[in-house]
C-alpha cells in the first residue's frame, strides 16, 4: 500500500471548488461524465462512468471532504481527504490519498493529476 499527497492550485474560490467536488451537476460539467454524489455522510458515490466508486465519510462545507475509495477486497480502507484553503490565485487543494494498492498507484496518481484535478483546473482557468 502506498500514500499520495499533493497540493493543487485551482483558479476559483474554495466555495466554488467545494461545489465542483460535491455537486453532481457541476462534477459533470468539468469531468464530462454523469456523477452520483451527495454530501450525506455514509452515502455512496460514483464518478467517471463508475471508474471511481466509494463512500462519502465527512464534509465541512467549503473546506473539506473525506471519502473511502473502493479497491476490491482490500483490508485497509483507501481514504481520500481533500482540504481547501484560500490562496492568492484561488484555492489551494490539499490532497491526501492513503492505502492505495501498489498495483494501482501509478494509474491513480495519473488520474489525480490529469483527469481529476487537471480537468478541474482547466475548467476554472479563466476565473481569476
Amino acid at each position: 500500500m502506498k500514500d499520495y499527497k499533493k497540493y493543487y492550485i485551482i483558479p476559483a474560490d474554495p466555495e466554488e471548488v467545494y461545489a465542483a467536488l460535491t455537486n453532481p451537476n457541476t462534477i459533470q460539467l468539468w469531468s464530462g461524465d454523469p456523477a452520483e454524489m451527495s454530501t450525506e455522510p455514509g452515502s455512496e458515490f460514483s464518478l467517471f462512468e463508475g471508474n471511481i466508486v466509494g463512500k462519502n465519510m465527512e464534509f465541512e462545507e467549503g473546506k473539506m471532504l473525506v471519502q473511502e475509495w473502493y479497491f476490491g477486497e482490500q483490508a485497509d480502507k483507501s481514504i481520500v481527504t481533500i482540504k481547501l484553503h484560500p490562496h492568492k490565485h484561488g484555492t489551494s487543494a490539499e490532497l491526501r490519498h492513503i492505502n492505495i494498492p501498489d498495483e494501482d498507484y501509478d494509474d491513480i496518481v495519473e488520474g489525480w493529476n490529469e483527469a481529476y484535478f487537471g480537468a478541474l483546473i482547466e475548467f476554472y482557468e479563466d476565473e481569476f
